[in-house]
């Protein structure tokens, strides 16, 4: 096994534990009336639980936009194309701390592939 699948499944761990750390608060929330596909209302109900929510909320909204932003970007700058990247914005709902890892495991093996191509 080289260092890459290592890495990659030490980002794919990582992932998988974000969701399963994350999403029963997720759901908590929803069934107290909160919805996951608006963003908004998502961060005003976080911020306005006290200082450290916001902060950490703030911190993560502004994570969160660069990623969208990046990750259309690059995917195109790279050769998988913009659909890719609005598929990994539509992924971030589900939560940046799974998605994250789950991209750079896709573009690395994607360049990786496409390197030994050439």
């Amino acid at each position: 096994m080289n260092t890459t699948n290592i890495k990659h499944g030490v980002f794919l761990i990582l992932g998988i534990a974000a969701l399963l750390l994350t999403w029963p608060h997720a759901f908590d929330w929803m069934a107290n009336g909160g919805n996951i596909f608006n963003p908004i209302t998502f961060f005003t109900d976080a911020i306005d639980a006290g200082e450290t929510a916001a902060f950490l909320s703030i911190d993560m909204m502004i994570a969160w936009t660069v990623f969208m932003i990046w990750v259309v970007y690059d995917t195109d700058r790279i050769g998988m194309g913009k659909k890719w990247g609005w598929f990994f914005v539509a992924l971030s709902y589900i939560g940046v701390s799974f998605t994250f890892p789950v991209y750079l495991i896709v573009r690395e093996r994607y360049i990786d592939k496409h390197r030994a191509e050439k």
